[in-house]
Parts: structure tokens; sequence; C-alpha cells
């Protein structure tokens, strides 16, 4: 990865660049929360690659926020209820993506950052994280919750990665998550229980998809997201060169694609009341090296 890493930053947070730290000495007081979230199309929805460039076709479906970014969102409105301070939504996408931004500010965050501009098109997670992380230092949270993945994509990779890029502890999968002071505490699911994971903050923390039950937004907040604050952010604004991201700065690229088959009928085994059945069954499994 080529992301500034200049070391961790345990008691400080980047503003504006590696060598550039606002400390805190705690995380005692108000925080400021940062989620970010995504676009993405209606999970129900068929999905389709453009032939063209061979990205993703957002627009020939309905598209919503991301609802693992949900988690995310109500996790970020309980700390704030529990220790003060404000949340402030990162979305990065066209400005279509506007919808998106005001559902996440219908919850209940205070605020929110829109990174649009059509050079970003075609972004690797890569890319993705690089120009969230200088929306971030704008922005100078306190701590970064994400989705721990996108139902388009699936990578998982983002939260990582911009860790990464912040200098910042990285603490993944969470299925429960405190602040202790200047201590942010997780808990993971493992297939043999809980790991429990800490770090000095500031630091970035994805969360996933039953770490609490995201509130429903209602009709006041529906009214109170279209007046609150989006700052909008370009590539310029943000002193990024537009051939490091989007698709030609991508670090992955899909060479080809092809549909999905259709659906074939399958071969159906009945036995006539003899058991012959059951052999017929163990011949088919063996010929395709099922046993």
């Amino acid at each position: 990865m080529d992301g500034p890493r200049k070391g961790p930053a345990r008691c400080g947070i980047m503003v504006a660049g590696p060598d550039t730290v606002r400390h805190r000495p705690s995380l005692e007081a108000a925080l400021k929360i940062l989620v970010t979230v995504k676009r993405v199309p209606d999970t129900a929805a068929e999905k389709r690659l453009d032939p063209g460039d061979k990205t993703l076709d957002r627009e020939s479906v309905e598209t919503i926020l991301n609802p693992v970014d949900e988690y995310a969102v109500e996790e970020a409105l309980r700390l704030k209820e529990q220790q003060g301070g404000e949340v402030v939504v990162l979305c990065m996408g066209p400005e279509s993506a506007l919808a998106t931004v005001r559902k996440a500010l219908s919850m209940g965050p205070d605020a929110a950052v829109h990174v649009h501009d059509d050079a970003l098109h075609g972004s690797c997670a890569f890319n993705t994280a690089k120009v969230l992380d200088a929306a971030i230092r704008r922005v100078e949270p306190d701590i970064v919750l994400c989705g721990s993945e996108s139902t388009d994509a699936r990578t998982s990779l983002v939260p990582s990665a911009l860790a990464e890029y912040l200098g910042w502890p990285g603490l993944t999968g969470a299925k429960q998550l405190e602040v202790d002071g200047s201590t942010v505490r997780v808990h993971r699911e493992t297939e043999n229980g809980y790991d429990v994971l800490e770090a000095e903050g500031p630091a970035v923390v994805s969360v996933v998809k039953g770490i609490n039950e995201p509130r429903y937004p209602s009709f006041k907040g529906i009214m109170a997201a279209k007046s609150k604050p989006v700052t909008d952010y370009t590539l310029a604004d943000l002193g990024i060169d537009p051939g490091e991201v989007g698709a030609v700065g991508a670090t992955t690229e899909v060479v080809d694609f092809a549909p999905r088959p259709p659906r074939q009928a399958g071969q159906q085994v009945k036995d006539p009341g003899d058991g012959s059945a059951a052999v017929e069954l163990a011949e088919f499994l063996a010929g395709h090296k099922f046993i």
C-alpha cells in the first residue's frame, strides 16, 4: 500500500498531513464521531456490469444506504448518547448519492460530508480509502466507524486500508464497542467465543451486522435531515490528483465477465419401492466426485 504512514497516532489526530497531529489527552470528553456510509444497489435487485467499462452499473437499479452501514450509524448515535458530542456522516459517491446521505442523516447524525467527483468513477478499495483518508483529516474526528463490508463489493478491505492511511489502530469485526477514557475496546466474535481487542484512540472501528438494532428514521428525523449541513468536497478540494484514483489509478481491474448461465433442470431419482434408488443416488454422487 502506498499511503502515508509515519507511525501510529496513539494520542493524536492527523489533520493536514502525516506529520501534523492534534493532540487529545483522552476520549472522555464529548466525542466527534465520523461514520462512513456508501450508496449501493438494492440487495434484492438483479445487478449487472456496464459492458463499456466493466464497472457495476449503479444507475440501472434502485439504490439504498448500505445495510451494514446502518449498524455503524446506530453505534455512533449510541456513543453520542452515552458521552455527548456529534456524529458526522461521510460518503464518497456521485451527486446522486446525496439521497443516501440524507437517509443516513434522517437516523440522527448532526452533519455530513459528501465527496463527489467524476474522476472517482471506477475507484478500487484502496483508492476509496485514500479519498476517505483525505476527507477525514478535514473533519478531525476522535473515532471513525465503518460497516464491515458493502453489499455490492463485499471486499471488507476499506476499514483496514483506511486505518493504514490514517496511521491509526484498526479494530475490525466489532460485535461490541466500548470507549473507556482513551481506550477503544471491541469484542470480535469467533468460532470459540469472543476476542477482546484494545487500542489507544483515535481508532478506526468496523462493526458487523448484529452489533445493535438500527433505529427507524422518524418523520421528524426525515424532515430535519433535509436542512442538516452537508459539506461538499471534490478531489481538488482534498488535494488529490485525479490520476491517482478512479479507473486510471485502480489497483485492480475486471478483465472480462459473462452472464450467469440459466439454471438447468436437475436429475430426479425415484425409488420404485425396492431400495434401488439408493444405489442410483450413490452412483450419481460418485460420478460427480461428491463421494
